[in-house]
């Protein structure tokens, strides 16, 4: 490596680390710490679970630290060489502020890549472990066991009386919850059959997975038929076995925050929810689902938009107003990020275009700076 990009880099690492602490120390005393101190005051949660919910849900909040110390430590380091008159010194021997700002870029890269890989392969499960754990102690079902008023509609393709075909609901499941893998007061209609129309109600139905089918207990079959006149029959069972995927299962267990799933499961969990007769719940996901692949690229943008404003001449500026321009910077970026994010789950853009369309803009802004800043 060369020796400049060593000593740039040397000069970068340890901003970058306070900047982490720092980030994440705020970010955890806002979205974590007070919560757990009102529960052990409230809800008798003792004091070695909140600390094992903190520790849990400790990564979460450091990849939201990571774009945020990206920005200071280069904003920071690039001001005090500046300041120091350094950068002036690098000028004159003919090395371009591009090629000063390399460095920077290059660990910005680095932290996109941690940052990605801490949001796929380790805040999904230690947010569900949190959850599951804060919630045992306070006496409420683990996440995806209970749930209130699960819903599912099924779609398929009908032959009509007149021999067409035709795409439409066939089934519509609705559970009044589901407790402990068992749903409890429900309702199943069956409108796959041109002609007939079927109802179920149970006390209770569960998956049976050897059969592969739902088993239904206690309840009653009510079978309209307006083939020779309008007729209906009806019948009680104790035990009914019905031919339905386990979808409405799934979709019941899925987490309702996109954080804790990783890329794969929100990929199946908005197919599901695609095919249940949820467009805007599936809309929102594809959203959610870009982020995960474009918020890791904010610590590209933060690092070339912290290295382009602290390499300019005469930059010098002080911990302190470094750490207020970035909180400025990160503020008026996650402000654009929302509201591209909310037209995109209204369906007033694309998802690709909700999540990367701030990137993009930020990216243009900091190769300006960065290409003013070198004239």
């Amino acid at each position: 490596m060369p020796l400049i990009d060593r000593w740039l880099l040397g000069e970068l690492i340890g901003p970058l680390l306070f900047g982490i602490g720092a980030f994440t120390a705020v970010s955890l005393s806002v979205g974590t710490v007070f919560d757990l101190v009102r529960r052990i005051a409230e809800s008798g949660l003792s004091v070695g679970i909140a600390l094992q919910v903190l520790a849990l849900e400790l990564p979460s909040f450091l990849v939201l630290s990571f774009p945020m110390a990206t920005l200071m430590a280069c904003l920071l380091t690039y001001s005090k060489l500046s300041g120091n008159s350094e950068l002036t010194a690098l000028r004159s021997v003919g090395v371009t502020t591009w090629r000063m700002v390399l460095p920077a870029l290059a660990l910005a890269l680095a932290m996109t890549l941690l940052t990605f890989g801490f949001n796929e392969a380790v805040v999904p499960h230690t947010l569900l472990q949190a959850e599951a754990t804060r919630d045992r102690a306070v006496g409420r079902a683990v996440v995806g066991e209970d749930r209130q008023r699960v819903s599912y509609s099924q779609f398929g393709t009908v032959t009509q009386p007149d021999g067409s075909r035709e795409r439409t609901l066939t089934h519509f499941f609705y559970a009044q919850r589901l407790n402990q893998g068992v749903m409890e007061q429900v309702t199943v209609l069956d409108l796959s059959q041109p002609g007939q129309r079927l109802m179920l109600t149970a006390e209770e139905g569960r998956w049976n997975e050897p059969e592969a089918m739902w088993e239904f207990l206690n309840g009653k079959l009510y079978v309209v038929s307006a083939q020779g006149g309008e007729s209906i029959t009806s019948a009680r069972f104790d035990r009914y076995l019905y031919p339905l995927g386990n979808q409405p299962l799934r979709v019941a267990q899925l987490p309702t925050d996109a954080e804790m799933l990783t890329i794969g499961q929100a990929r199946t969990a908005e197919r599901l929810l695609r095919e249940s007769g949820d467009p805007q719940a599936a809309r929102k996901l594809r959203v959610r689902i870009q982020e995960k692949f474009s918020f890791p690229a904010v610590c590209l943008v933060f690092g070339l938009l912290g290295s382009s404003l602290g390499v300019r001449p005469n930059g010098r500026r002080s911990r302190s107003q470094g750490f207020g321009i970035s909180v400025l910077l990160i503020f008026g970026y996650y402000v654009v990020a929302f509201s591209f994010s909310a037209m995109g789950v209204n369906g007033a853009l694309t998802p690709q275009l909700a999540a990367w369309l701030p990137v993009a803009i930020f990216l243009v802004i900091g190769a300006g700076l960065l290409r003013q800043a070198s004239r």
